[in-house]
């Protein structure tokens, strides 16, 4: 229980165990008490206040995944929304983008509540301004707001006296819904056989409606009442097992589903081979139209080695930097302005016109454009999705992480590469992993520690934003060999 009733949000954020980042705040359950949830709601719209995004009266869109915690944060935080004068505006279970569409359209505050792809054991709340996310600018002036909790709404414990009542608009997810069904139109994919990996993704049901209603057959797999971290930049090897028994035996044209809160894609080809989500992102900002594309540093090169894009802009890992970058393309001006992350997370900042059809922006991460990009190609060019991605250079990444590393140990590792001269730099790596990949060429300290070698491949080791884990990116021209480099330096660091 929080002791003290009038607290600023950067006391929250380091003495909670509840941290915010990228993603939104995120915690333990047993640290993310109805105390904390609503403190934080609280502050975030305090700071909207100030920005004259949210006034009395205000309705403000709200959602949650499938986490088995879910519901009791979602009380919470809808017990801060009205307690502040706003008018809670629950949408359901629906994804992450779904709300955001919603909100961003009607030009009001929006709040997710989910955990994303870590475990159930861990959940959190992600929040948006009324036409866009939050961006490293807006969490700075967050932790300056002060909140005072009311007395005597909580118990001993922290936790929320009344009961609260749920609702549904299901505009949202409606909405969202339409957004696909009028771009691609109800053909699209007329006689493709989709397997739906239905986990517990909280997308899964939109997911499987929309292939049905743009002519696919269905097969459903996997469907869990217990809550599955998938996580698309480490699948697990259940998962890769999973994906070539039922391409097998289903005789399946692709397998497609989402992380825990459907804004990042998961999608394996005819072989039951799992795609890598920046690859996907390639093919669809072609299918687009796109001519200015921004990801992060550990994304594949074959972006580059393409040809396709007039301009391709590297950030930092994390959705704000992300945006930051498709609003320098929106300024310059170009015509198709998207991007996407490692994890697949599609970002559209223009309006695309294809086929008479209109797709409006939509800049947050986003499952399920890429891969019904992807899969309108296959259709469109009439081969298996294995041959559209054959398209690009081959360039292979694949990614691990090691878990339960606390954050500030990752950091201290990390910075001994950034100590002394470049070549004092370089000899640090050849130290470590000359025998992985050889003598390397060039080191970038964007976001973590990203190391080109003389032959071509890529080793990026950085901290995650939203765990304590130590994340490895490979990448080589070949899949068997990227696994072979990551594999490699994944034992090496677990000597660290």
């Amino acid at each position: 229980m929080i002791s003290n009733n009038n607290v600023t949000l950067a006391w929250l954020m380091e003495n909670t165990g509840v941290g915010f980042g990228t993603s939104g705040a995120r915690g333990l359950i047993t640290a993310l008490s109805d105390e904390v949830c609503y403190a934080y709601t609280v502050g975030y719209l305090k700071y909207l206040r100030t920005i004259n995004e949210f006034l009395n009266g205000t309705p403000v869109a709200i959602a949650g995944d499938l986490r088995s915690s879910t519901p009791r944060l979602l009380r919470a935080c809808m017990a801060a929304i009205a307690d502040e004068g706003g008018k809670p505006d629950f949408c359901g279970f629906i994804p992450t983008p779904a709300l955001a569409f919603y909100a961003f359209n009607r030009r009001i505050p929006s709040l997710m509540v989910t955990g994303s792809h870590i475990p159930d054991d861990r959940n959190g709340i992600k929040f948006n301004r009324s036409a866009g996310e939050f961006l490293k600018s807006d969490e700075a002036a967050m932790r300056n707001q002060s909140v005072m909790l009311p007395e005597g709404i909580f118990d001993e414990q922290g936790a929320l006296r009344s009961s609260i009542e749920f609702g549904k608009n299901d505009d949202a997810i409606d909405l969202y819904y339409r957004r696909y069904i009028d771009f691609f139109g109800e053909n699209a994919l007329n006689g493709l056989r989709l397997g739906i990996y239905r986990h517990s993704a909280v997308g899964r049901d939109i997911l499987e409606n929309l292939a049905q209603a743009m002519g696919a057959e269905i097969i459903a797999l996997g469907e869990s009442k217990a809550f599955i971290p998938v996580d698309t930049e480490a699948v697990r090897p259940e998962d890769i097992d999973l994906g070539r028994n039922w391409a097998e035996k289903f005789h399946l044209d692709a397998i497609i589903s989402t992380d825990g809160d459907s804004d990042r894609p998961f999608m394996a080809d005819e072989s039951g081979t799992w795609i890598r989500g920046d690859v996907l992102g390639i093919v669809a900002a072609k299918y687009l139209g796109a001519d200015c594309v921004v990801t992060p540093v550990s994304s594949n090169t074959a972006l580059e080695k393409c040809g396709w894009f007039k301009k391709v802009i590297r950030t930092r890992i994390g959705s704000p930097y992300v945006i930051e970058g498709l609003l320098e393309g929106i300024s310059e001006e170009r015509s198709c302005v998207c991007g996407f992350e490692a994890n697949g997370g599609f970002l559209l900042a223009s309006s695309i016109h294809k086929n008479r059809q209109v797709l409006a922006p939509l800049p947050t991460r986003d499952a399920l454009l890429p891969m019904l990009c992807v899969l309108a190609s296959a259709c469109e060019q009439g081969i298996p999705v294995s041959s559209v991605m054959k398209t690009l250079p081959p360039r292979f990444t694949f990614s691990d992480r090691l878990q339960n590393i606390p954050t500030e140990l990752n950091r201290k590792h990390l910075a001994n590469f950034s100590a002394g001269s470049k070549e004092d730099q370089l000899a640090y790596i050849n130290q470590l992993f000359g025998s992985v990949s050889g003598n390397p060429l060039e080191i970038d300290f964007t976001d973590g520690v990203r190391m080109i070698f003389f032959n071509q491949e890529v080793i990026h080791i950085r901290p995650s934003g939203n765990a304590p884990e130590l994340r490895c990116y490979t990448e080589a021209e070949s899949m068997v060999r990227s696994v072979e480099i990551n594999q490699s330096v994944m034992n090496l660091l677990r000597l660290w």
